[in-house]
């Protein structure tokens, strides 16, 4: 069990990978998409009709796609803490996804936006239309991005697991063979004696007990005994 460990963490990080590359081409695809129309007449020529790409509207969307990408790449390279962190930030970015693609339905008129984007009067303005496939390519790269968040922090807690479980899972022998070696650390090399009593498992000591020794003692020195 614990040696799948190892190979558990890494296919999380993979299938986390994954999807920050899809919520990244989602984001780009978004960017493409036509998110608002609006169409406009200034009684000087002919009515115009304005397309305004999730690019032109929500110029947030191409950095947090990047964001992704370097997240995928971050994930090959950092552990423990560091992933932990990263997960925190992808789950934060998530959000901020999410918004910017539930905002085309939240914002109750796109008109008055949409001049401010594409620099048109709103005197002359005579309709807005939205488009929704742009908006919906976000959200899913929104919850792309939350699992994929999800899964490097379950990754990270499972690596963490594995220093723990190490000793957990040996057979009672074994974990009394290294309470002995640890009990029987020589006087002379005190600081790696502390060192190994760290290391002991709490079932290691109730071990070293149950056979009626004291895991913390360390042997008299020979030249004081018979004095």
């Amino acid at each position: 069990m614990a040696a799948d460990t190892p190979r558990r963490g890494r296919l999380i990080i993979g299938v986390a990978q994954i999807l920050l590359v899809i919520a990244a081409g989602a984001l780009w695809a978004a960017s493409r998409f036509t998110w608002v129309v609006i169409r406009s007449f200034d009684g000087l020529g002919p009515p115009k009709e304005i397309t305004l790409s999730g690019a032109s509207w929500s110029s947030a969307l191409l950095p947090l796609a990047i964001v992704n990408l370097a997240a995928a790449v971050a994930a090959l390279a950092v552990r423990g803490w560091q992933l932990r962190v990263l997960a925190a930030l992808l789950a934060a970015a998530s959000f901020a996804i999410g918004y910017l693609g539930f905002s085309l339905w939240a914002v109750p008129d796109v008109a008055a936006r949409g001049a401010d984007v594409a620099h048109v009067q709103v005197a002359t303005l005579v309709g807005s239309a939205r488009q929704y496939s742009g908006a919906v390519a976000t959200v899913v790269a929104a919850v792309c991005t939350l699992i994929a968040a999800a899964l490097l922090m379950r990754s990270a807690s499972v690596a963490g697991s594995a220093g723990s479980r190490s000793t957990k899972y040996l057979a009672p022998g074994a974990r009394r063979s290294a309470a002995r070696e640890i009990d029987g650390t020589p006087t002379g090399d005190q600081s790696q004696a502390s060192e190994g009593r760290q290391q002991l498992s709490e079932r290691m000591i109730w071990d070293a007990l149950d056979e009626g020794r004291d895991p913390t003692d360390r042997p008299a020195d020979p030249d004081t005994e018979g004095r």
